[in-house]
C-alpha cells in the first residue's frame, strides 16, 4: 500500500526526501519522456513504461528516441544514475509506484472518430497492478467526461479498488510544444483538477516539484479537459482565418505576410501566418467536435475551420499548377522536389505530419516527386515510404518546381543562384512555409508563389 494520499508538502520540499517516492510515467513519447526526466532531476525515483520495445532499448542504452533539446543529456544522466529506469511492463510499473502519470497519445482513426484504444490498453494494464492509497495523474488530451468514464472506469474495473476513495485520480493537460518540451513544462501556469480535495492537494504537490509557474485549480475534471480543447481550437480557428485571408490576398495581389507584421502591432490583433496544418491540432479539433455531438451541439466555427485548413494541401497543389503554367509546364509528367516532412518547422518528427498526404496528392496528378528533409536520414526518409534522394542537390537537380511545405529554419539558406542552376529551367519556388523572400527568387528568374503572397509574377 502506497502513503502517497496522506503526502504534506514537507515530505518533499527537498530533493533527497523525494527519493523516497516513485513516480511511474505511462508514455514515452515526445511528452511523457521530458515529464519523466523532469521527475528524475527533481529527485523521484521514475519508471518510464512505453509499449514500444525500441524505444524501452533506446532508454535503457541512455539514448533519446527523439531529438528534443536538453533531453539527451537528462536521460543520460539519470538512467546511469539509477533515478530513471524504464520498462515495457505498465502492470509491474504501476504496482512498484506511489504517483501514476498517463502521458498516452491519443489519436483520431480514419473516419475522423477519436480513438482512445491505447489510452484503454495503458488503464487496463495499470489498473492490474495499482496499489490503494496510490495516485494517478492523467495529462493526455481527450474529449470532456473521458478522464471520468474511460480511465477511472477502467482503472476501477480491473483494480477493483475505488478513485477517491482507495487511490486518488487528478487530470492536468500538458502545455507544451515539440522542440522546447522541457521549458515549456516547467514554465507554463498548470490546470489542474481531480476527483476530491485530496486528490486535488497531491497532484498540485507532486507537478510543483516540476513546474515553476503558476498551478490553475479547476473545480471539475471535465472543465479542465475542455480548457486544453479550447486552446486548440482558439489556434485552428486563428490558422483557418490566416488561410482564409490568403486566397484572397493571392487573388487581390497583396501580401498577407506584410499585412500580418504591420496589423499585429495592434495589441488586440494576433493574425497567424497561413499554411499546412499537421500535428495534434486536427486531432485535438475532431476530438472537440466529437464530444459537442454528443451533446447535441454544432461546433460550426470548429467544424468549419478544420475543412479551411484541411483544403490546404488542395491550395498547395493550385499554386504548384499555376507556378508550373506560369512555366509553360503541367502537372502532369513535371518534376517536383518537396522540402520538409515534419509535421512542423525544426522538429524532427514526421507522425502527424500532412506532407505524406501531400506527396500522394501530387503523385496522382501525374507528378514525378522526391523529397528532402534535413532532419532526416536517407534511410528514414525511405522507411517512411517517400520517394527520397541522397542529398539536397540530387533533390534538386533536373527538377521543375520547387515546394518548400515545412518551414524549417534552415531553408532561408538556400542558395538560390545554386538552385537556379540545377533546376530545369524554366523553373519555380512554391513557398508554403514563408522562409523565402520572393523578391530574391525572382531577381534570380525564377517564378514565385506563396500562400498569401498576391504581389508577385502575376
Amino acid at each position: 500500500m502506497s502513503m502517497m494520499m496522506t503526502l504534506k508538502e514537507e515530505d518533499i520540499d527537498a530533493p533527497e526526501k523525494r527519493g523516497k517516492f516513485t513516480i511511474a510515467v505511462m508514455g514515452c513519447g515526445r511528452m511523457g519522456l521530458p515529464t519523466a526526466c523532469l521527475f528524475a532531476e527533481a529527485g523521484f525515483k521514475v519508471i518510464g513504461a512505453d509499449a514500444n520495445p525500441i524505444v524501452i532499448d533506446l532508454l535503457r542504452r541512455g539514448r533519446a528516441p527523439f531529438i528534443e533539446p536538453g533531453l539527451r543529456a537528462l536521460i543520460k544522466k539519470h538512467t546511469e544514475g539509477g533515478s530513471l529506469t524504464v520498462t515495457n511492463n505498465a502492470k509491474e510499473a504501476a504496482s512498484a509506484s506511489d504517483v501514476i502519470v498517463f502521458v498516452i497519445p491519443t489519436l483520431v482513426d480514419p473516419k475522423k472518430k477519436p480513438d482512445y484504444s491505447h489510452v484503454e490498453r495503458a488503464c487496463k494494464e495499470v489498473g492490474m497492478g495499482l496499489r490503494s492509497g496510490s495516485l494517478v495523474i492523467f495529462e493526455s488530451t481527450v474529449g470532456p467526461g473521458v478522464t471520468e468514464t474511460l480511465v477511472k472506469e477502467t482503472l476501477e474495473n480491473v483494480s477493483g479498488l475505488k478513485a477517491g476513495i482507495d487511490f486518488g485520480l487528478a487530470y492536468s493537460p500538458i502545455r507544451a510544444s515539440s522542440g522546447r518540451a522541457l521549458q515549456d513544462i516547467a514554465a507554463y501556469p498548470r490546470v489542474v483538477a481531480a476527483i476530491n480535495e485530496q486528490s486535488l492537494r497531491v497532484a498540485r504537490l507532486i507537478l510543483s516539484t516540476i513546474i515553476k509557474a503558476e498551478m490553475i485549480k479547476i473545480r471539475a475534471i471535465k472543465t479542465a479537459e475542455a480548457i486544453k480543447l479550447f486552446e486548440n481550437a482558439y489556434r485552428e480557428v486563428n490558422i483557418a482565418l490566416a488561410n482564409e485571408l490568403a486566397r484572397f490576398c493571392e487573388k487581390a495581389r497583396i501580401d498577407l505576410i506584410e499585412v500580418q507584421k504591420a496589423a499585429n502591432t495592434q495589441p488586440y490583433c494576433h493574425l497567424l501566418v497561413p499554411g499546412i496544418v499537421s500535428g495534434h491540432i486536427p486531432t485535438n479539433s475532431y476530438l472537440l467536435i466529437e464530444e459537442a455531438e454528443n451533446v447535441n451541439a454544432k461546433p460550426r466555427i470548429v467544424s468549419l475551420a478544420r475543412k479551411i485548413n484541411d483544403e490546404t494541401l488542395n491550395h498547395a497543389l493550385q499554386l504548384t499548377r499555376d507556378a508550373l503554367r506560369q512555366c509553360g509546364k503541367t502537372m502532369r509528367r513535371g518534376k517536383i522536389s518537396v522540402l520538409g516532412v515534419s509535421y512542423r518547422p525544426n522538429v524532427k518528427e514526421a507522425r502527424g505530419s500532412s506532407i505524406r498526404e501531400l506527396v500522394n496528392k501530387l503523385s496522382k496528378k501525374g507528378a514525378k516527386v522526391r523529397v528532402y528533409d534535413p532532419l532526416f536520414s536517407y534511410k528514414e526518409l525511405e522507411e517512411l515510404g517517400y520517394p527520397a534522394e541522397r542529398t539536397l542537390t540530387k533533390t534538386i537537380e533536373g527538377v521543375d518546381c520547387l515546394l518548400i511545405a515545412v518551414g524549417h529554419s534552415r531553408f532561408r539558406r538556400l542558395n538560390l543562384r545554386r538552385i537556379k542552376f540545377l533546376m530545369k529551367k524554366p523553373a519555380a519556388i512554391v513557398d508554403m512555409g514563408h522562409v523565402i523572400d520572393p523578391v530574391k527568387v525572382e531577381k534570380e528568374g525564377l517564378v514565385y508563389r506563396g500562400v498569401g503572397r498576391g504581389v508577385w509574377s502575376r
